[in-house]
């Protein structure tokens, strides 16, 4: 949005607050504060975070160094994660080695978007 554009209401019902667009900075917290009381004792979570699960991402990256998406259109681009192919909330086996492939940034956000992740590219 341009610096000159007029701002307009905070999405928060009833907030009279002027923004840039979407939330107010108070309602932009207020909402990440409850989002992350939400997910506090998220399971998957817990996994993401577990020292077993570091060390299994570390050693699938080490084997397979490259996104494997990347590798698909002829690109050779350093992977940043293990990527579950089968996300463990929709079932996915989150130790089975065949379940895991190295992902660039941009390819995981990608596929997250496509898997409706809260924290996929633009929404």
């Amino acid at each position: 949005m341009s610096p000159l554009a007029p701002k307009k209401p905070c999405t928060w019902p009833g907030c009279p607050n002027l923004t840039n667009g979407g939330r107010c900075e108070k309602h932009r917290r207020q909402e990440q504060k409850e989002y992350d009381a939400d997910r506090k004792d998220d399971p998957t979570r817990r996994f993401y975070n577990s020292r077993a699960w570091r060390r299994a991402s570390d050693l699938h990256l080490r084997d397979e160094p490259l996104c494997r998406e990347c590798a698909k259109m002829g690109r050779d681009t350093l992977a940043t994660m293990t990527d579950h192919i089968v996300p463990i909330k929709q079932g996915g086996d989150p130790w089975n080695p065949n379940n895991h492939q190295s992902l660039c940034d941009s390819c995981h956000s990608k596929k997250s978007a496509a898997e409706g992740s809260r924290f996929s590219m633009g929404g």
